[in-house]
């Protein structure tokens, strides 16, 4: 299986123009009742479930619109809302999108957040444990199945040196773990996105090596599938793995920061640049000291975060 480890809307959400619905679903598999209801696919989070990274037809495309395509079975029909925006915290998913999600009544809802959180300055697994929660049961109160994945880890996507790297890895840690105990929590259908694996293998990533490409959106897309599969809730055709576009090469990479990539740093040079220094700082006053504070002081706040969230 390939490594695999989280469609494009405005930042007011998009139902596509014409209801999604194959003719003929995998072997097998009964048609729906007639006039059975739509099913409907809503997706929550940031850029990674936006689609950022994958451009079909000059807009951003990506793994959650892949995966709609081959959900339903033959006969029924599928409604797709897609509430990520770039550069979403938790806050914005729980404040924002859960409203406007749980409203329409979806029968999955995608829910993949949390590396905008560990950029932050203000990051606080504690909180970041009580939105998740508090999203995820209102979705389920609904009725609907969830979806959900853990993270990569950020410095190793950048290529960032070990003091900016760890720091980040460690956030990273925190926000998979509470991810993983609330998707057990809530039932969620989940896919691991952490593996080495996925962040090592350059055919998935685009340009800004930030976001999959179209054949990193593919595989997410795919893996979802599978899970969704295993569990009777997808019945069409599991999307194609094949990319019709080459991955990028280092001259793309390159360009990319010549031009995009400048605007990129300059906007986030307010927030993540001096955060990646104090924490680049902290680390190393630490490591000096020979000891292991920092990883002890984020096991403390994971444990308390659990705590008080799975206690309730």
């Amino acid at each position: 299986m390939n490594p695999v480890r989280e469609s494009r809307v405005p930042a007011q959400g998009r139902v596509p123009a014409q209801p999604r619905g194959p003719e003929s679903g995998p072997a097998g598999a009964p048609p729906a009742p007639a006039g059975a209801a739509p099913l409907r696919f809503v997706v929550l989070g940031d850029s990674f479930s936006e689609g950022v990274g994958d451009r079909a037809g000059g807009a951003w495309r990506g793994w959650a619109e892949l995966l709609a395509d081959g959900l339903a079975g033959p006969g029924r029909r599928v409604e797709y809302v897609n509430l990520a925006v770039s550069g979403a915290l938790s806050a914005d998913v729980a404040e924002k999108q859960a409203p406007r999600a749980v409203a329409l009544r979806p029968h999955l809802a995608s829910v993949v957040v949390g590396v905008n959180d560990t950029l932050r300055h203000t990051f606080d697994i504690g909180l970041f444990a009580r939105r998740l929660d508090r999203v995820l049961a209102a979705l389920d109160a609904a009725g609907a199945v969830l979806l959900t994945a853990c993270l990569p880890d950020p410095g190793r996507m950048l290529g960032l040196p070990g003091p900016l790297a760890r720091p980040l890895a460690r956030r990273r840690t925190s926000v998979n773990a509470v991810v993983h105990a609330l998707s057990a929590r809530h039932g969620a259908a989940h896919v691991h996105l952490a593996d080495p694996a996925w962040t090592e293998d350059r055919r998935l990533w685009s340009a800004d090596r930030l976001h999959p490409g179209e054949r990193g959106h593919r595989a997410v897309a795919g893996a979802f599938h599978r899970v969704l599969a295993e569990r009777g809730l997808a019945r069409g055709p599991a999307p194609s793995p094949e990319a019709s576009e080459p991955p990028p090469t280092r001259a793309d990479t390159v360009l990319w920061l010549a031009t995009a990539g400048t605007g990129w740093v300059l906007r986030r040079s307010r927030d993540l640049l001096p955060q990646l220094l104090l924490l680049a700082g902290e680390e190393l006053l630490h490591r000096t000291g020979g000891g292991g504070a920092l990883d002890a002081r984020a096991a403390t706040a994971l444990a308390e975060a659990l705590a008080a969230t799975m206690g309730e």
